[in-house]
């Protein structure tokens, strides 16, 4: 999994921490303020998208009378004490951050979540100076699976994209990595668990949790 490996560049959501479960309830109760029930197929539809991308597809599906800045806005302020206290890093993480800075692997976080709340929960959980990088995919033309965050990231890290290795939780995600030219590991997560099959299908490798990593490196 490492052999001619420079660069390890991580997804957050599901798969750096352990966060995938406030996004379902701070959907349910943003819509619920304009009187709108959360359909059942709404997570599935926006998996991948940016932030930005998120917020346009919620004001012209559901007809929000606010703009996509207040849209986001108003997300920021829902999830961000969420993410300062009650998201954990994913098991294992900690641990193999530390071990890769140790073997002088570059790290970078690919999220489409917001620099806000990224920059919050790396922080929080007391991460944030091992990583070079930091980008969201608002910063980039398109969301996941289009490769462009990722091939962004390794650009930043001055890496080339066949030498970095990539995190995903979601079938998206792992695609954006591959069609980066990446190696991709699909990381287990309660969310995506009914997609594990595809999961597994798609990355070239999959993992339960990072402490079976530490050995490999």
């Amino acid at each position: 999994m490492f052999q001619d490996i420079d660069a390890v560049i991580f997804d957050l959501d599901g798969t750096l921490v352990d966060s995938m479960w406030i996004w379902k309830k701070i959907d349910i109760e943003y819509l619920g303020r304009f009187g709108i029930a959360c359909p059942p197929d709404l997570q599935s539809a926006i998996e991948g998208m940016s932030f930005s991308e998120t917020a346009a597809y919620f004001k012209e599906r559901f007809a929000i009378p606010d703009s996509t800045d207040q849209i986001k806005s108003d997300w920021n302020k829902m999830a961000r004490e969420k993410y300062k206290n009650e998201v954990p890093l994913k098991r294992g993480a900690l641990a193999f951050i530390q071990k890769c800075r140790e073997r002088g692997i570059l790290l970078g976080i690919a999220t489409s979540n917001s620099r806000e709340l990224v920059e919050e929960v790396a922080k929080s959980l007391g991460v944030r100076d091992y990583f070079d990088v930091i980008k969201t995919a608002c910063e980039v033309a398109k969301g996941k699976p289009a490769p462009d965050i990722y091939l962004l990231a390794a650009e930043e890290l001055k890496t080339l994209p066949s030498r970095c290795l990539v995190f995903e939780d979601i079938a998206p995600g792992i695609q954006a990595g591959k069609n980066a030219g990446m190696k991709v590991c699909a990381v287990e997560d309660a969310y995506s668990l009914q997609k594990k099959q595809e999961k597994q299908e798609l990355a070239d490798f999959y993992i339960h949790d990072y402490y079976e990593l530490l050995e490999l490196l």
